[in-house]
């Protein structure tokens, strides 16, 4: 099999391993068998499309990677809560009384099982409660503040 051939599956098998790991080292290393194999479709001997692969490996694990990671990085720091997160801090309306063994409340459209912090005041039903975390199945709620 001609050189140039082994480079470029080297080079798919990087890309595979990247998709399972997501840690961008094996696209850097996937790009330096590209450029190996480019070199070894050119004519480069061998020992020549080897350098020219740990240069360009090299190169990209050192410039491209630590750029692409902080930029990545950058853009989850503001990223939208989502599943049982984004529901801490909403408002929600108790169905019945909420003590802190048991209790319902109306949260987002659904009924949800709630109690309050230990310790705390039963809350009557029909109150305006705010979301304070959510245990498993459970909003932990707290009495709105009255303005």
């Amino acid at each position: 099999m001609e050189q140039f051939l082994w480079w470029f599956i080297a080079a798919m098998v990087l890309g595979a391993v990247e998709i399972f790991t997501l840690d961008l080292l094996f696209a850097m290393l996937a790009g330096g068998a590209l450029a190996g194999g480019l070199a070894a479709l050119l004519g480069a001997p061998w020992w020549l499309s080897m350098i020219i692969a740990l240069a360009v490996s090299s190169a990209l694990i050192g410039l491209l990677r630590p750029f692409l990671l902080r930029s990545l990085r950058a853009k989850g720091e503001g990223a939208a809560e989502t599943n049982t997160a984004a529901l801490v801090g909403r408002e929600a309306r108790t169905l019945d009384e909420v003590t802190e063994t048991r209790g319902r409340v109306k949260l987002n459209g659904e009924v949800w099982s709630a109690r309050t912090e230990d310790d705390a005041p039963a809350i009557p039903e029909g109150s305006e409660v705010r979301v304070l975390r959510i245990d498993g199945a459970t909003a932990v709620v707290a009495p709105e503040k009255e303005s």
